[in-house]
Parts: C-alpha cells; structure tokens; sequence
C-alpha cells in the first residue's frame, strides 16, 4: 500500500503587500487580499469569476466549486498561493493563483471580472502579474534557480485576456487542442475486459489495490517513472517528484484510483512497464458522466507496438461500462509523437482551442 505524502514546502510568499509593496490605481476603497476558503461567499464569488471566464472564452462554463478549492483549500496551499481584488464592498473582483508546478516551471491562473471598466479590468490584470512576478522570484529562490518560468493559459478566441498577457511581455508559445469523443454503450467490448487484458505481447492493466482500496506503490512509482520519461522530449516538461507527481493529481476533483492503468510488454523475462494512462470523471450535473484522459504517455522504445491505441480503447470501453457519454483529452497542436492523428482516427474531434503562454522572470532582481 502506498502511503501519500503531502509536500509541505511551499515556496511562495503568502503576504499579498510584501509581494506587492503600496497598491496604486485601484477605485477607492478596493484592495488587495486573499480568499477565504472557509467563507462560503468568497468561494461562491470566485466559482462565479471562473465559469464567467469560461463562457467568454469558450462558450459555456464547466467549473464547480471543487474546481475553485483545489486552489484555495489549506490542501491545496501546500503547493499554491492566492491574491485577489475586492471592491469597497469586500466582493472579489479579480483573483490570481499560482502552482509550484515542478522545476523552473509555475503555473498563473490569471481571471479579471467580465462586468469591469476596461481601466478598472487593465489595472486590476497588471496586479495580479505582477504579484505573479514576485512570487516567480520567490519560487525561483527557494528551490536555487537563476530564472522562473510563469506558465499561464488564454483561451484561444479570448481576445483581452492576450492583449493583457502580451504587454506584460508573455510570449505565446503553444496551442492545445480540447478534443472530445462520444461513447456508445456496444463499445464496452472494445477490450476484453478494462480491468485487464492482454494482446500481441501487451498486458493492459488497471493499478494494483489492497482490500481498503489503497494502490501499489510499486505501480505508482512504475506510472511515474514511465510518464516522466514518455515526456522527457516533450515541450515544456520539466522534472517533478513522485511526491508532488501523486500529491496533485489527487488533488483533481474527478481523481479516481480505478482509473489509473499500466501498460506492461511481457514477452521478455520481466514484465516491462512501457504505457501509462491517468483518467478522471468529468462529471456534469445535468447529465452523464465523461471520463477524461488527463496523462497518457508510451516509452519511445514501445513505440509502434499499439500500446497508445491499446490504452486509448481501455478508457473508452471502461467509459461505455460506466454508462458515461464521451471521453476527452488534450493535445498538444505541434507533438512530436503526431498524438493528434491518432485521436483522430479513433473519433475525436476538437471541441476548442487554449494557448500557452511564457514569461521567464529574473530569480534576482538585481
């Protein structure tokens, strides 16, 4: 049985004004602060700022309050920080997070209030950078870097949220695809069984569990070690600990520990772990239920041997046993493995476009 370790080093500055220094430029009476995860208005309020940015950006809003928390909970302050913008009400007009993602690597959720005066919005955008500034150097500091990347997202039609970004000098660097999949219910048959199976050499299996529902470490590590090294030559990877690897992907509202599959070549001695697939729930409240792929990564040497299609088909057939509708994932536009043919020829079909976009912040700034 694995035991979790929880990281406890968090490496941002938790004091909004020694991050910023005086705040100038906002309305009167607003101020900068941080979000009370016990305040059941400030979560509501930020659960509202986020499915606002969503239904700008792209059409509709799928974030819930779980969503919010996994930022603003004490759990998820082990590797997070948060600021946010109240008016002279005390209502949260602006709120930014940052995420200790892995080396050199932070990521910034960056959402300004759609209902804004564009001077109010533009002031309330340059803050929150700017705090994200500080705590890149803070971050960058603590774990012994010259330079700290800051890693933040747009949607790909969100026309504000580039302009904002682009003069505060982020780069635009990548394009992802959001592509979705339906389900029918006859593609339960798509493999023998989800749980596990075997085919051409390939054994396809869930993780290992013990009575209470507890995974194998062994499998855990096997999964870690398999995906860090399927992405090792993929844009942006950056190294990340087995601890902070399980810490945060527990940490996703749709976790589930059945979801987890290893993919293992057995026509050698050994069992040789090759494949590794990660999925969650995306769970809809009006609705069935999806299953979402949120890792999916192949040993370059297991390359050619259908372990990526295999895989793809498991979480497709568990999806169609569940009774859930369609199955999604993200790809990267420019990958080097040409994932998206494959998700192509298996029917899925992009839903919508986010951007990536860099700024690498001086770690001193002297």
């Amino acid at each position: 049985m694995v035991t979790i370790v929880i990281p406890d080093q968090n490496r941002f500055e938790s004091d909004p004004d020694a991050a910023l220094g005086e705040v100038r430029g906002l309305p009167p009476g607003w101020s900068v602060d941080v979000p009370d995860a016990a305040d059941r208005f400030d979560v509501a309020r930020l659960t509202h700022l986020l499915r606002a940015h969503e239904r700008h950006g792209r059409g509709w809003a799928g974030a819930g309050v779980d969503d919010v928390l996994v930022e603003v909970s004490e759990h998820g302050l082990k590797m997070r920080e948060n600021v946010v913008v109240r008016d002279a009400d005390r209502d949260i007009r602006a709120w930014g997070s940052v995420h200790d993602r892995s080396v050199g690597r932070m990521l910034f959720v960056h959402v300004v209030g759609r209902d804004l005066p564009d001077a109010v919005a533009d002031r309330c955008s340059q803050l929150l950078v700017e705090w994200a500034q500080a705590q890149a150097r803070s971050v960058g500091a603590a774990r012994g870097l010259p330079t700290q990347q800051i890693d933040t997202g747009a949607f790909q039609d969100d026309a504000r949220q580039a302009r904002w970004l682009g003069e505060a000098g982020f780069e635009r660097v990548r394009t992802w695809w959001q592509m979705s999949r339906p389900v029918a219910r006859e593609e339960s048959g798509l493999v023998p069984d989800p749980d596990r199976w075997e085919e051409g050499g390939v054994v396809v299996r869930l993780v290992r569990r013990d009575g209470g529902g507890m995974p194998d470490e062994d499998d855990l590590r096997e999964m870690h070690e398999v995906l860090e090294g399927a992405f090792v030559d993929h844009f942006n990877s950056s190294e990340e600990t087995f601890e902070e690897f399980l810490h945060r992907l527990r940490e996703d509202p749709g976790h589930r520990w059945d979801h987890w599959w290893l993919a293992e070549l057995v026509d050698g001695p050994q069992p040789q772990p090759v494949g590794a697939l990660v999925g969650t729930v995306s769970e809809s409240p009006d609705g069935p239920d999806g299953s979402y792929v949120s890792y999916l990564g192949v040993l370059a040497a297991a390359r050619g041997r259908g372990v990526a299609k295999g895989l793809l088909r498991t979480i497709i057939a568990d999806a169609a046993q569940r009774g859930r509708n369609r199955v999604g994932l993200e790809v990267d536009a420019d990958s080097p493995t040409g994932a998206a043919g494959l998700y192509t020829s298996m029917d899925w079909k992009t839903k919508y476009a986010t951007e990536s976009w860099h700024l690498d912040v001086p770690v001193s700034e002297g």
